[in-house]
C-alpha cells in the first residue's frame, strides 16, 4: 500500500513520502499564484482555484489568502464563500456543503500526529475527515479539528474551537466549542 492510499484510509503514513511532497509542492504553487492574483483578474482566480480542488462548483467565492496541502481532498458545495486567510489542511477529506459562509482566518485541520514524540519525529501522521452540512456559517478565527462533522444549519460562533461533532440546527461557541441555543 502506497502512503498516498494509508493517508486516504486515515492510517498512520509517512508525511515525507515523494509522491506526497511533490503533490503538496504542486498545490502549494498553485496557492501561491491564486493568493498573488489581482482581485481584477477573477476569471483568472475561479481557473486556479479550480485546478487545485479538482472539482468546483458553478457558484462560489474564495478570497485570498487561501492555503491548503493537496486540494484534492476539499469539496465545496454550491454557493461557497470563504472571506480572507482561510486554511485547509485535507490530508483527509474537508467536504462543505451548498452554502457555507466562512468569516476570516479560519483553519480546518484533519491532519493529527503521534503522541509518541520519536514516531512524530519521523514524519509520521494521519488524519480524520472533517464534513460540513448545508447553510453553514462560521464567525471569523474559527477552527475546527479533525474528524469534526458539523450539522446542517448551524452558527458557529467567532473564536470557536470545534473538538467534538455539532449536531444541526444549533448555534454553538467556544473553545471548545459547545451548544448554546437550538435553532
Amino acid at each position: 500500500m502506497t502512503e498516498w492510499e494509508k493517508m486516504i484510509k486515515g492510517e498512520c503514513y509517512n508525511a515525507e513520502d515523494e509522491h506526497l511532497k511533490d503533490a503538496r509542492l504542486r498545490c502549494k504553487q498553485l496557492c501561491y499564484e491564486f493568493n498573488n492574483t489581482p482581485f481584477t483578474k477573477s476569471k483568472k482566480m475561479s481557473c486556479i482555484i479550480s485546478k487545485i480542488l479538482g472539482k468546483t462548483p458553478k457558484k462560489f467565492n474564495i478570497n485570498p489568502t487561501f492555503y491548503c496541502d493537496y486540494g484534492y481532498n476539499i469539496e465545496i458545495g454550491e454557493n461557497f464563500y470563504s472571506n480572507h486567510n482561510l486554511v485547509i489542511l485535507d490530508c483527509a477529506k474537508v467536504k462543505f456543503g451548498n452554502n457555507v459562509f466562512i468569516g476570516p482566518n479560519c483553519g480546518f485541520y484533519t491532519a493529527e500526529h503521534p503522541l509518541d514524540y520519536q514516531t512524530r519525529n519521523n514524519g509520521i501522521e494521519f488524519a480524520k475527515p472533517i464534513t460540513v452540512g448545508n447553510n453553514v456559517w462560521f464567525g471569523g478565527n474559527v477552527c475546527v479539528m479533525p474528524g469534526v462533522i458539523i450539522g446542517d444549519n448551524c452558527v458557529i460562533g467567532g473564536g470557536s474551537v470545534v473538538t467534538k461533532n455539532i449536531p444541526a440546527n444549533t448555534v454553538a461557541v467556544g473553545n471548545p466549542c459547545k451548544v448554546i441555543k437550538k435553532i
